[in-house]
């Protein structure tokens, strides 16, 4: 069977998109992409493909740095491209707020001296990732975990406030899954929230619209619809444990044909 590599095998199912052009062309120099991880420790299970090892995040932050390229947060990456400066960088991005970000994932960021966006739930602080139905179960960062990720330079975002399907959300939930997480999150690490992220990657032109609405700048995806296409639903690209320094490569050149690569406006 014909897999998607640039997807983990749950989104193949939420997200069946045709090949779209990328969000904005540009006639010089390589595309700026986005790079989707969740969850970095050793644990050996993982159905969902969206576990890294420790080991295998320093090696692809490796790869990054020996082609001239940097990572970065969103915030960081958006605002170079407004700037016409965003070649070379890379954002990274990691779902869903798991505390092994501050043990495993932040030391080897540091070592290779690079930002990125870390999406949480402040209505989970200190849970587990029971939407996963097939597990494992994984801790989450609680308030005093996100806060140290702040102080660290890392660009707190909201992943919504519990982990639902927003294309399924009634209005109250889906007030309180757009904005409460987002002031919610504001007065946890007292500064604003620019960032949000669609859990599973599920959008629709309502969902759109309601997080533009709540004051966000921007917002993740993973294969956004063409029509909606823009600042607020950025493709990425799934970054798993497989991926060694020749998919990594593959990946970041099929990004422009996928339409899964952010380029300058």
């Amino acid at each position: 069977m014909v897999v998607d590599i640039t997807l983990p095998p749950y989104t193949d199912v939420l997200v069946r998109e045709p090949l779209s052009d990328p969000v904005v062309r540009r006639a010089w120099g390589p595309a700026a992409w986005v790079a989707m991880y969740h969850s970095v420790s050793d644990h050996p299970e993982d159905p969902y493909d969206i576990t890294v090892s420790p080991a295998r995040l320093d090696r692809q932050l490796a790869w990054l740095r020996a082609r001239g390229l940097r990572g970065v947060s969103m915030r960081d990456l958006l605002a170079a491209r407004a700037r016409g400066q965003e070649r070379g960088l890379v954002g990274l991005t990691f779902d869903d707020g798991y505390a092994d970000f501050l043990t495993a994932a932040l030391p080897v960021l540091g070592r290779w001296g690079c930002g990125a966006t870390l999406f949480v739930l402040p209505g989970r602080l200190d849970g587990e990732n029971d939407w996963d139905v097939l597990g494992p179960r994984k801790r989450l960062l609680g308030a005093e975990g996100i806060r140290r990720a702040a102080a660290a330079g890392i660009e707190v975002a909201s992943h919504g406030l519990t982990h639902v399907d927003l294309t399924k959300a009634g209005p109250n939930e889906m007030r309180a899954e757009v904005h409460r997480s987002r002031s919610a999150l504001a007065d946890l690490i007292d500064a604003d929230v620019r960032g949000f992220c669609y859990p599973y990657g599920r959008l629709d032109a309502h969902v759109h619209d309601a997080v533009r609405q709540a004051g966000y700048g921007y917002a993740c995806a993973i294969a956004p619809p063409p029509a909606l296409a823009g600042d607020f639903a950025l493709p990425r690209l799934h970054i798993a444990q497989a991926d060694t320094a020749a998919r990594l490569e593959l990946k970041r050149r099929l990004a422009r044909i996928r339409g899964r690569a952010l380029e300058a406006l």
